[in-house]
């Protein structure tokens, strides 16, 4: 094999296996939703009935916070020791999470769950601290392309997640066998890994030195836009992602989760499409038209009464959230090349972070609801039928309608971005 088809094979294998490692993350994130429900009825409920939405929201969050932690330090890490190490960590944090919440049984069960979320979390960050200025590297003319075609995999997770967490249920095993879901694209990912050659990242191929790419964040005072942007980005994707199962389950009578394999095929098939779109509106024109309807999307989700409706909305939203993240990724990667991992880490810190605080207050303002319509914990509890359904369905909606406003603070961020790089470019 000549030095250039060895070299193009090698790239195909990184391609695929990071390809491989998001599709496992958002694998991850349909078997939370799938869930989610079911932690709160079968654990947290006889925990503290009144807190229990929040005990969810404070789980999945932790989720958020090891994701955020390891690309905060993992986005630096990965040029030290490696993206091949970072990945094998990733594996083993899938794998070992999942056992951890496999047990989570009697009075302790929410620090095991707790602590197994946040074993994923650091799985989690610990893919996007790899892949994201692998993929960078790999394909440097293109980036934002195939950005989106890589992150095109974390909705196919979703959907086949998704699918089978519903097979499972109908079939009649417990929630905690959709656990079992994870393990096995945690053993294939750290074998790939063991097969694969990686470069060192772009940062460190252009010669620039660690404290050069420190120095960035002094030279680079327009980077903190991007990650106040990706900040209310990732939150409009991820937050009510996590809870829709939770929420539309109650509010249209239909499995929520539905819902979101729909927005994640939706998903999955126009990323792969990114590169064009791009090229005609460019990145930032891409960002205002997806924050508009994301917004939209949002609301009308939050207001849908039956399950066209919820579809209805939901497409508009998927249309709003599909191409955030990955050209939010694009766009740093484009504009500050020298900031490298760390940068890239540091977006994906900001949106971690972000949504682990909005998923608690999301399940407070779940639990508030519900009591206020109830009018108090005693008559909660002796609610049945018609009456506790109505009350279930006040609460979701306050908590999702929540989150909707987010995107629209974005709206005029983005156009006053594109405005002030159509004069000059912001560095």
């Amino acid at each position: 094999m000549t030095a250039d088809a060895s070299f193009e094979a090698n790239r195909r294998l990184l391609f695929v296996l990071s390809n491989l490692a998001i599709f496992m993350i958002g694998l991850g994130f349909a078997v939370r939703s799938n869930i989610a429900p079911d932690l709160q009825a079968d654990l947290f409920n006889s925990i503290d009935l009144a807190r229990s939405a929040a005990m969810v929201g404070e789980v999945i969050a932790a989720t958020f916070i090891g994701f955020a932690l390891t690309l905060l330090f993992g986005g630096a890490l990965v040029d030290w020791i490696g993206m091949k190490r970072v990945l094998y960590f990733a594996a083993f944090g899938y794998i070992a999470g999942s056992i951890l919440v496999f047990f989570a049984i009697g009075a302790d069960s929410y620090w095991l769950v707790y602590s197994g979320f946040l074993l994923t979390g650091l799985g989690w960050g610990a893919v996007e601290a790899a892949t994201n200025p692998l993929i960078a590297t790999i394909y440097p003319e293109e980036k934002t392309h195939r950005l989106n075609i890589l992150h095109a995999w974390w909705p196919a997770g979703i959907v086949v997640g998704g699918i089978a967490g519903l097979g499972l249920e109908a079939i009649g095993f417990g929630w905690e066998i959709n656990l079992a879901l994870l393990l096995l694209p945690g053993l294939v990912l750290a074998w790939l890994v063991s097969r694969a050659d990686f470069p060192v990242t772009e940062r460190v191929a252009r010669g620039i030195s660690t404290s050069e790419m420190f120095s960035q964040l002094v030279k680079s005072p327009g980077f903190f836009i991007w990650v106040f942007c990706m900040m209310g980005t990732v939150t409009a994707e991820l937050a009510p992602g996590q809870w829709v199962d939770l929420t539309l389950s109650n509010v249209v009578g239909m499995p929520g989760i539905w819902v979101l394999i729909y927005v994640s095929a939706l998903m999955f098939v126009m990323r792969h499409f990114a590169g064009p779109i791009v090229a005609k509106i460019s990145s930032v024109g891409l960002l205002v038209f997806s924050t508009a309807s994301a917004a939209l999307g949002l609301y009308a989700l939050s207001v849908a009464d039956s399950p066209i409706l919820a579809f209805l909305a939901a497409t508009i939203w998927g249309v709003g959230v599909c191409y955030l993240y990955p050209t939010m990724l694009g766009s740093v990667a484009e504009r500050y090349p020298a900031g490298g991992a760390f940068f890239l880490g540091i977006m994906g810190f900001a949106g971690g972070m972000a949504t682990q605080f909005i998923l608690p207050i999301m399940g407070q303002i779940f639990d508030e609801s519900k009591l206020d319509a109830a009018g108090g914990i005693a008559e909660f509890t002796n609610l049945r039928g018609a009456e506790l359904a109505e009350v279930i369905r006040v609460a979701s909606v306050e908590s999702f309608q929540f989150v909707a406003f987010i995107p629209v603070v974005l709206v005029p961020v983005f156009i006053l971005i594109w405005f002030f790089e159509h004069v000059r470019p912001i560095q």
